[in-house]
């Protein structure tokens, strides 16, 4: 997968941990697995996980069922015994956090503090530029060119994008890499306080860090986790005026359907376009 599919380490952690749970469930044997096996392990964890790690989960054991075929390992046909996740899409309406709110969460940082210094700059990554928690992770000091004030960001697939680095962003950054970063022999923008200093483990700990700021700002907020800011920051571009494209962009979103659910939070636009309700008595054409 890093090889051929250019998958990320972060998402290659994600397999890992979901694979582990295969084997210790169907055993290390393929020969062994079945449709009802794998079927069965889906169902069984659906119960107890929400419907986004469950649809992770299939598209790992998809995606393993799949190598093991190409080994020899077992039948093509339980490739398709995977049961998908039933998703419609746009059928929702994005988890955000009103522009008020996102203040009061990077407001709760601590600037007296390495920790505030370095999550004040993490929180307005994703606030400002909407990256996603791996983005963050994966920054290296080389990807900030601070001259033409932008930074590289590489994204899903490995794809390489150039974002502008916002006035407020790029200070915040500077006042971690000067008073707050460890100094440590890593390339990593982002290193953990404590020692062993080193870079963070896995997207995870930065979606504990934003939970930890918004519990600690106090907030009404619809989901805990980093993706609720980049949510946040696409619907504030919106209400500010900014065009879907403009916001795909930004985001990094190859397809346009994506970002169209933004449009839905647009409440005021969405009720100049609407028609109204027909009256009962009329009847039909």
């Amino acid at each position: 997968m890093r090889l051929h599919r250019g998958v990320t380490e972060t998402t290659l952690d994600g397999y890992e941990r979901v694979l582990s749970k295969v084997v210790a469930r169907l055993g290390s044997d393929p020969r062994r697995y079945d449709a009802a096996k794998l079927r069965g392990f889906v169902l069984e964890y659906s119960k107890d996980h929400g419907r986004s790690e469950v649809q992770n989960t299939a598209s790992a054991l998809r995606m393993f069922m799949r190598y093991l075929s190409v080994e020899g390992q077992c039948s093509a046909d339980l490739i398709a015994a995977v049961p998908k996740v039933a998703h419609w899409r746009l059928a929702t309406l994005p988890r955000y956090l009103p522009a008020e709110s996102v203040e009061k969460v990077i407001a709760t940082c601590d600037l007296e503090t390495q920790v505030g210094k370095r999550d004040r700059a993490i929180l307005l990554l994703l606030a400002r530029l909407g990256l996603r928690a791996a983005d963050v992770v994966g920054l290296r000091l080389v990807d900030i060119d601070w001259e033409r004030a932008r930074v590289r960001v590489v994204g899903k697939g490995r794809r390489e994008t150039w974002l502008p680095l916002p006035q407020e962003v790029g200070d915040a950054m500077l006042v971690y890499l000067k008073g707050g970063r460890p100094s440590a022999e890593n390339d990593r923008v982002f290193l953990t306080v404590r020692a062993p200093v080193r870079a963070f483990l896995s997207a995870t700990a930065i979606s504990q860090l934003v939970r930890r700021a918004i519990e600690g700002a106090d907030v009404d907020a619809p989901s805990f986790g980093a993706h609720l800011l980049r949510h946040s920051a696409a619907t504030a571009m919106l209400r500010g005026g900014a065009t879907l494209d403009a916001i795909g962009a930004l985001l990094r979103q190859r397809s346009m359907d994506t970002t169209a659910l933004y449009a839905k939070v647009d409440v005021p636009t969405l009720q100049r376009v609407a028609q109204p309700w027909p009256d009962e008595d009329v009847s039909p054409c």
